[in-house]
């Protein structure tokens, strides 16, 4: 376990206080776990003061044991309360911010009102630019996901063996994740967003397929209780159920995505062909895709393919359909770009995307797969390679 390379955290830092200076921003205040670790590659309770000029301040509450100063790239001091942090910018010969950013799409209203009361200039939102930012990848950051990518291809290997006739979802579900954690999976998933809670993902077999959820993705689950209603359910695997498995994989801080499709003896031949559907839909997607294409453009080119396959009323949900099939990730799971209808922002070289064609059949089931990718000047680089095809076991 190790902190990235400071020349690569100080390279973020450098490259946000550009686009601050470019913004009229005086500095950002982060509270945001995972914009902290983006930028000092660590978060504990702290605050994350980043000037547009100068040396950035962490401000820790709990715990500075555990941050090595000689390996972020600011200075680590010890902070009681918010109100102190215009005495610690003060004595480190920084202006109180007239314009301060703050990670507004995340923030409570009841801190946001508190930190009004301690910057009386401006507060503006400064979590877009952050996005954008942590949208394109560098080579560290790519070896991240690599790692990643390669303890969930080892893990999905495993299923075949532990599929069973008889077994419950939750019972496969908990080998699944048992074979993770051993394999390093380090158990946190992060995904930025008021009330995204959200489990390692879903272990979905025959009907439970088929529900829908809170969550905004084609998938949902039945839950084993109302007061988490998301994901694996106590459903009897039986010959011929789909067992969708669509898990998040985590073993650095950066998250890959990936979905296959299991079955005991067979899977009914309807089911077979929108799987196979969704497979030729991320191949067209993963050939197209490249930097300068508009994920918009990419989205209508899924939505075309599965009208033609007589299958759009089943595409990325049923009744509730998503519109979106792709989505960025990174050290949370909803990070930019998204190849969803509308959106114009064009792909960039280094950025990483999880590609998720998927078919719901209510009562039934789903299928599909999923797999991350990063964006090439000549196209895209698969990272989860465990193979796209329906197991039969």
């Amino acid at each position: 376990m190790s902190y990235p390379p400071l020349e690569e955290l100080a390279a973020r830092v450098e490259r946000f206080q550009e686009i601050l200076r470019a913004e009229n921003v005086d500095g950002v205040l982060l509270l945001q776990g995972a914009d902290q670790v983006y930028f000092c590659g660590t978060t504990q309770s702290a605050h994350l003061y980043i000037p547009a000029r100068g040396r950035a301040l962490f401000l820790v509450r709990r715990s500075s044991s555990r941050i090595d100063p000689a390996l972020v790239p600011a200075e680590v001091l010890p902070l009681r309360k918010p109100e102190e942090i215009p005495g610690l910018l003060a004595a480190r010969g920084l202006a109180a911010p007239a314009v301060l950013g703050m990670e507004l799409d995340v923030l409570p209203v009841n801190l946001f009102r508190r930190y009004e009361k301690i910057f009386p200039g401006e507060i503006v939102d400064c979590s877009p630019q952050i996005r954008k930012l942590r949208a394109v990848k560098s080579a560290y950051e790519i070896g991240l996901l690599k790692e990643s990518a390669a303890m969930m291809d080892g893990v999905f290997a495993q299923i075949p063996g532990m599929l069973k006739a008889g077994m419950s979802e939750l019972a496969l579900a908990a080998r699944v994740e048992a074979a993770a954690r051993c394999a390093g999976h380090m158990g946190l998933i992060r995904v930025r967003g008021f009330n995204q809670e959200f489990f390692w993902g879903c272990l979905l077999a025959g009907p439970s397929g088929g529900v829908s959820s809170y969550f905004d993705g084609p998938l949902g689950g039945p839950g084993i209780t109302p007061t988490f209603p998301f994901g694996v359910g106590r459903h009897i695997i039986a010959p011929g159920d789909p067992v969708m498995v669509d898990y998040v994989g985590v073993a650095n801080g950066y998250q890959v995505d990936m979905t296959r499709v299991f079955a005991l003896g067979h899977l009914p031949p309807d089911l077979l062909e929108a799987h196979n559907t969704s497979v030729a839909i991320q191949n067209a997607l993963a050939a197209a895709a490249r930097p300068g294409v508009a994920g918009g453009e990419l989205y209508d080119l899924a939505l075309e393919m599965a009208q033609r396959a007589g299958l759009a009323e089943h595409f990325m949900g049923y009744g509730d359909q998503v519109k979106f099939v792709a989505h960025g990730v990174g050290l949370e799971l909803n990070e930019l770009p998204v190849l969803a209808r509308g959106v114009k922002e064009k792909l960039q070289a280094g950025m990483v995307v999880a590609i998720e064609p998927k078919f719901i059949f209510p009562g039934r089931g789903a299928v599909g797969v999923e797999n991350t990718f990063v964006v090439r000047e000549g196209g895209l680089e698969r990272l989860t390679c465990f193979p796209d095809e329906v197991v039969i076991i």
